[in-house]
């Protein structure tokens, strides 16, 4: 359920389902507010859920738990991974420390399912979880002018420079916490949290004062993230072995023993993965996307472009398949993200697309490049 309603509905919104929870599809031309994020700034409501984890053992109970170090200090974060005995990934998550509270940011599908597995698992350790996913608003604001947007409704400190920190300050008469994000749209970022009963302010704020940005849904989340190659739960992540993604940010081959790192240390040493995610150009579906108008008629692109799962062919051989497609708001061009074999040599790649075999050519990720690198840009040991 969103905390802005009234404001999504002032803008236009459409919503969709993600995750059991109701967030913005688009506000109308999305194909248009892409375009604007790419080139200045935008702000999205993030659907994210939250766990908020205390007790003096806290910090200690959730790097056990996960793939990467969690953070000691006050005001830094993590992004890492929960997995299960094979190697898959059960969820992907961030990790606050907040003084005397971490505050984990993960899908909202997978919210109590981990609340009551790490729940199940507390001892003799002091460690309390509780879902306060109702607590917080969290919005993001993204594109080159983010850092620009920020300071202009910011009260208190600068804006937070290395990835994952935060700071603490106001906008309007509301406290906030700003976090430098990794740049999962490929384009500098933030994210603004505050407490629930602010946040139709904070929202407000982002949008009209100071430096406008564009507001945006999750489709065009999806379009922008696609072409700055970041790998998603809802499409990627699930059940995926981490190295297969290239997630080489969410892991940590020097800390102690967490589930499912006996097969990433293995995929590890071997040197590489079965398979590798990979961007495709869907070059066969250029003048068919070029017909449509994405702003007028964006379901046209969803029944146009391959869905997730398509064929993935290398001359008449099978290696993969699409994990997600779209149009990309920079290029206005159809691509894809697609999971192959490592040694697949891709040389006369199609797509399967309504039964038809559709011509597509391997492109290096990001397909754009913005004002950041996505931190969850695939890369692998053989690429180093």
């Amino acid at each position: 359920m969103s905390l802005v309603s009234d404001a999504h509905g002032a803008h236009g919104a459409t919503y969709r389902d993600r995750g059991g929870r109701r967030v913005v599809d688009h506000y109308g031309k999305p194909a248009r507010v892409g375009k604007a994020v790419r080139n200045v700034v935008g702000a999205i409501e993030m659907g994210y859920g939250v766990l908020a984890i205390t007790g003096e053992d806290r910090v200690e109970f959730v790097d056990n738990a996960v793939s990467n170090r969690v953070p000691a200090e006050d005001g830094r974060g993590v992004y890492a991974l929960l997995l299960d005995p094979q190697g898959g990934i059960e969820t992907d998550m961030y990790a606050y420390n907040a003084g005397e509270r971490l505050l984990v940011f993960l899908p909202p599908e997978r919210t109590d399912a981990v609340a009551e597995d790490w729940s199940s698992k507390v001892f003799i350790q002091d460690v309390t979880i509780e879902d306060a996913s109702e607590e917080f608003g969290v919005f993001g604001v993204h594109g080159p002018k983010s850092t620009e947007k920020v300071a202009s409704v910011l009260g208190g400190p600068g804006a937070p420079e290395e990835p994952l920190s935060f700071v603490r300050g106001s906008m309007v008469d509301a406290g906030v916490t700003v976090i430098a994000t990794d740049a999962p749209l490929g384009e500098e970022g933030y994210e603004v949290v505050c407490a629930a009963d602010d946040a139709e302010d904070v929202f407000d704020t982002l949008i009209n004062r100071g430096l406008n940005a564009a507001p945006f849904g999750y489709r065009t989340w999806d379009a922008l993230s696609a072409e700055a190659g970041t790998p998603l739960f809802e499409y990627e992540l699930e059940g995926t072995v981490p190295n297969v993604l290239g997630l080489r940010n969410a892991l940590d081959f020097e800390k102690g023993c967490y589930v499912g790192q006996e097969v990433v240390s293995r995929v590890e040493n071997q040197g590489r993965p079965s398979r590798r995610l990979v961007g495709l150009g869907l070059d066969g579906l250029d003048d068919r996307i070029a017909a449509i108008d994405g702003d007028a008629d964006p379901e046209g692109y969803d029944a146009t472009l391959p869905t997730p799962g398509a064929a993935v062919f290398d001359g008449d051989e099978a290696v993969g398949e699409v994990t997600r497609a779209a149009v990309g708001p920079a290029t206005e061009r159809p691509i894809a993200l697609a999971l192959v074999r490592f040694d697949a040599d891709l040389d006369a790649v199609a797509v399967r697309v309504d039964g038809d075999e559709v011509a597509a050519t391997r492109s290096d990720l990001p397909f754009v490049d913005g004002s950041a690198r996505s931190a969850r840009l695939p890369t692998y040991p053989s690429d180093e």
